[in-house]
This record gives structure tokens, sequence and C-alpha cells, in this order.
């Protein structure tokens, strides 16, 4: 995760201080970063906010042109300053911490010649879900409603600043597709409402602690629905007259990311960004097709296990349409997902030693996005502890939303997949912050997830045939997903050629493959970081089961994978090397 925003002023830590001992490489190191980690919080408020740090929580971050550009000249600083420091000097564990930093801020520093900071908004969030920010705040003293009234009032500036970039980003021709931003307008009309109350930006208002008195409530109250119904509204407004007459017809028809300047070379560094290999779009092309069939076969084993006589679509439509594998309402849906995060917990033990302390919850996506979200996603608990982690359930139109896929799909958001493992390197005190709370190298962290579906069977969850069948559709998804990926954004397939694609293989409803594929349009090379992650830790689990013999223990495997954090996957297959060797005794 890499902030540009404001700039903060970095002071360069040197040895040079008269009558000094020089510093050592170790503790100018750690210097650096603690630094750095302050840094990032200033520069980006909103950041802050995901780590439960409550400074600066009164503005947003600064998107403006000369914010962006400090941003970046800061980012090289940091990096002139790290080669500074003699990494031969350095321990084990230092030259670890100092690799990983060094190749994010290389990354963001080659990512920003690419400008996809032109186009701020996308298909799933932007400024039409700026109030979806509220989610992450807790509004639990005078300040924190102070603050929020500030961000409310200063909103004008964050529209001014969105609008400057996408104005510049017509004039380079960093545009995003056409066919995604046809989503946005109606996702702005629901943001420009009638009733100033009924604006997600006065959700915090309608309910307030006991430590805020009755006539601090009035007086919030009043003035947040006086900000929202003239600063917020008629900038929306305004805003989506801008968007549906200037910005949506410059908007290119082409879906593919080698289509945008510098498109080829922009897709091949987010394939090696997000998978942390060297493969190429072409390699990850034919893995997944072999991964396709494979996976296939499987299916259709299974299908005989079920006793079902009919074809593999035939059986993709059962799933889809039967109504005995739906929910038809939201509420009852989201009551049936809390009761099986609530199974799962209990047998966590059978694959772990050590679990993190940080608890979950399960909550509804924010009504404002629901439509034009995939099924789940999870955000991560705050460093402080002040805010638990969140499971985050889609229960627009629950009729989509098949009860077989429930399990794994479970598994993969809370635990023991995204919840356990970020929860579990935020809880290690012995890297570095970026390191405990980095959500960057995506292998790792959506690898780990895909992988942790396939504990389900050594938990003993996967009991029914239906949820061992959206066990297969689930890790097909991911296969899928390196074909379409590959294929829309490098080989030139279309949009409706991958969404047939996807139904062809997989039993997900159209709806959910819908927004899939345009996830993948609107973040080129993300998603085949799910498949080639969850691969490389199997291949390394089959390494360490075949070295170690009868002293393999599958929690001790695991403890390997988690006890670095987050981290590209060269790099993990060096720790569980050296987890082999250690239980070796060597």
């Amino acid at each position: 995760m890499r902030i540009v925003a404001v700039f903060f002023a970095f002071v360069v830590l040197s040895g040079s201080v008269a009558n000094a001992a020089p510093l050592s490489a170790g503790t100018r190191l750690h210097a650096l970063l603690v630094r750095d980690w302050e840094a990032r919080k200033t520069l980006s408020p909103e950041f802050a906010a995901q780590l439960g740090d409550r400074r600066n929580q009164d503005r947003w971050d600064d998107l403006s042109l000369a914010g962006i550009e400090r941003g970046h000249r800061y980012e090289l600083g940091v990096l002139a300053e790290l080669k500074t420091i003699p990494i031969a000097e350095l321990s084990a564990a230092d030259r670890l911490s100092y690799e990983l930093f060094r190749r994010d801020y290389e990354t963001s520093t080659v990512e920003y010649g690419f400008r996809r900071w032109l186009a701020p908004i996308a298909a799933n969030g932007g400024l039409q879900s700026a109030a979806d920010l509220t989610e992450l705040l807790p509004f639990d003293s005078l300040k924190s409603y102070d603050d929020w009234l500030a961000r409310i009032r200063a909103f004008g500036t964050r529209v001014d600043q969105t609008t400057a970039l996408m104005r510049a980003g017509m004039t380079a021709h960093v545009l995003p597709p056409h066919i995604l931003m046809e989503r946005v307008p109606a996702q702005l009309d629901r943001a420009i409402v009638a009733d100033p109350t009924k604006s997600a930006f006065y959700r915090p208002f309608l309910h307030f602690p006991a430590s805020v008195g009755a006539a601090d409530r009035a007086r919030l109250s009043a003035a947040a629905s006086d900000a929202i119904a003239t600063q917020v509204i008629p900038r929306y407004s305004a805003f989506r007259t801008f968007f549906v007459e200037t910005y949506l017809p410059a908007c290119p028809q082409a879906i593919a990311a080698s289509a945008q300047p510098d498109g080829a070379a922009w897709y091949a560094g987010l394939v090696r960004k997000h998978t942390t290999t060297t493969m190429s779009p072409r390699e990850i092309h034919e893995l997944g097709l072999r991964e396709v069939k494979r996976i296939r076969t499987a299916m259709d084993a299974l299908l005989v296990q079920i006793g079902y006589h009919g074809t593999l679509h035939e059986f993709f439509d059962y799933l889809r349409t039967d109504a005995k594998f739906h929910y038809t309402d939201p509420q009852q849906l989201l009551t049936a997902y809390r009761a099986l995060a609530k199974r799962v917990d209990p047998n966590l033990v059978k694959v772990f030693k050590k679990l993190p302390r940080e608890p979950y919850g399960v909550l509804p996506i924010p009504e404002s996005v629901a439509p034009d979200t995939t099924t789940a996603y999870y955000q991560p608990g705050a460093e402080d502890g002040s805010r638990a982690g969140t499971y985050y359930v889609n229960l627009y139109k629950p009729e989509s939303r098949p009860i077989w896929e429930m399990v794994p799909l479970t598994l993969h958001e809370s635990v023991p997949g995204h919840h356990l493992q970020i929860a579990y390197a935020q809880e290690l005190g012995s890297i570095p912050d970026f390191r405990r709370a980095s959500l960057s190298y995506t292998a790792y962290t959506e690898g780990w997830g895909l992988y942790a579906e396939s504990l389900g069977n050594e938990m003993g969850l996967y009991d029914d045939p239906y949820d061992r069948f959206g066990a297969l559709t689930y890790e097909m998804w991911r296969a899928v997903r390196l074909v379409v990926d590959t294929g829309m954004h490098a080989f030139g397939m279309s949009r409706q050629e991958a969404i047939d694609y996807f139904l062809d293989n997989a039993p997900k409803t159209k709806l959910d493959v819908t927004n899939e594929i345009d996830r993948y349009i609107g973040g080129p090379g993300q998603a085949l970081a799910y498949k080639i992650g969850q691969l490389t830790i199997l291949r390394l689990r089959i390494k360490a089961h075949d070295a170690l013999g009868s002293r393999f223990d599958i929690r001790d495997f695991h403890e390997a994978v988690l006890e670095s954090g987050a981290v590209p996957l060269d790099f993990l297959e060096r720790n569980v090397d050296a987890y082999i060797a250690k239980k070796r005794g060597r």
C-alpha cells in the first residue's frame, strides 16, 4: 500500500552530529522506517483512519496535482536516504525489512510515471462513495463529530481536486474504460438526496454516544444537515453534470490496459507487482488454461459422487437457479453468514498453533456501492485495537447469492483467510510497522486467502457435497482470472468473451460474473495474484512435507508462512526453506 498525497517535510537522519559516534546501519534503518511510517499517516489522513490513527481526521487527503507531485518527491527522498545505508552491515532481519521497503518504494516511483492517479474514479468507488469513510472512523467523542463536520464542509475542495485530476486525465488520455464509467451516474444519483438527513454523510449524526450532550447533539445535527444541503448535494449535482456531459463521452470504448498510454509496459509492471514473480502475461495465460482443465476434471468427478445425471452445464444452471440454494431475505442471509463464521472459529486449532487476539465482525457492504461490488471483502482492524476487523458481505439481491459459496467465501475473507493472516501480522511486534500493516504483496495476501479455502477440508467444514462443489467453483473462479485478465489486457479478448468464458466454466451468477469481469477491467493484474500465490503456498507445503516426512506438522508450516507478515513470494520461499532447515536441525 502506498500513499501519495500532501508533502511531509522529510528530515534526513545522519550520523554526522559533532562529537557523536557514527550511528550503526541498523539504527539508521530503524529511524528511517519509524519516520516514514509517521510520514505516511500524515501524508494521508484516510490511510491513518484505516489504522485507527485519529490525528488529522478533520481533513481529506490532498489530491491536488501539486500535492501528488510533492508526495512523489518525498518518495524519491526516502529512496535516496535508504541507499546511503550499507545493507551489508545489517542483520538478517533488518536486511529483509530493507529489501521489502526498497522494493515498495521502487515500485511506487516507477508507477508514478504511468500517471494512473489521473483516473481517480472507479466503478466501485471514488468521489461518489466518499462518505463510506465513516465505516472506518470511531464516532465516540465530541471531537470525532466535529472532525467529520469539518470534512463535510471541505467536501467542495475534494470535488475540485478530483475534477482537476479528471480534466488532466482527459488531456493526457489517461481514462478508464467507458463501460465501467457507465455505472457511475446511478451511484451519484444515490448520493444526491432531497433530504440531507438521508445522506450517507449524515449517518454518524443519527446516533450519539452518551459523552456528547444534548446541546452539542442539536448543534452538530443542525450543522451537518446544513453543510450537506449547501456543500455536498449541490457539489455532487454539479459534478454529475460534468461527469455525464464531459467526462463519460471522453472515456474510451477499449477495455485493455494495453490500449492505454504506455499500456503494454504498464500492464507488464502490474503483473510483476501483483504476482511478485517474473512471469509474463503469456506464461500466466497458459497456466490458467491448464488449471481450468484440471478443475473441470475434478468437477466432473464430484458430479458423479453427487449422483447428478445431467451435464456439467445443466448442473451449473441448477446451482444458479434452484430456490433451495438461495435466501430471499437480506437479513436472513446476513444471519447465516454470522452463524457460519462462528462455526469456523473453534476449528482453527486443528491447523494453527497460534491465533491472533483481534476479533472480527460480519457486516453488510454499504448500500451505496453494493449493486456494483463483488460478493464480499475484508477490512482490517485498526492497528491500535480500537476497531475490529470486518468481513463485509453483499446483501444486494440475495437471490443471486448462493448458499453453496458461503463456506469458501467465509474461509477466504475472515478466518483462516484475510482476518487471521492480517491480524496475525499486526500482532508481530518484532517487525516494523510497514510490514505489520502492509497489504502491498497481493500474491501473498490473496494467495493465502485462496489457500485458506482449502483448509476447510482439514477443519471438517466441507461435509456437504454442494459446499465442496462451491470450493471447486471458487478455485475455478481464480483459475479463470488467469485466462481472462491476461486475455482482455494483453491478447485481445473482449469483455463479452470474458463473461462467456467465466460462465462456461463456473456456476457463479451472471450478476457476480459481470461485476467480476468489470473489476478485472478496472484493476488490471490484481486478479492474477490469487492463483499464483495459492499455487506457490501449496508447492512449498509439498516441498516441506517431502523434506520432513513424519516431522512435518501443518501447524508449524503455517507458522513459518505467517511469521514474517506479508512478503513477496520469493521471500516466502526463503522463509520456508529456513523452516525446513531448522526442523532438520541444521
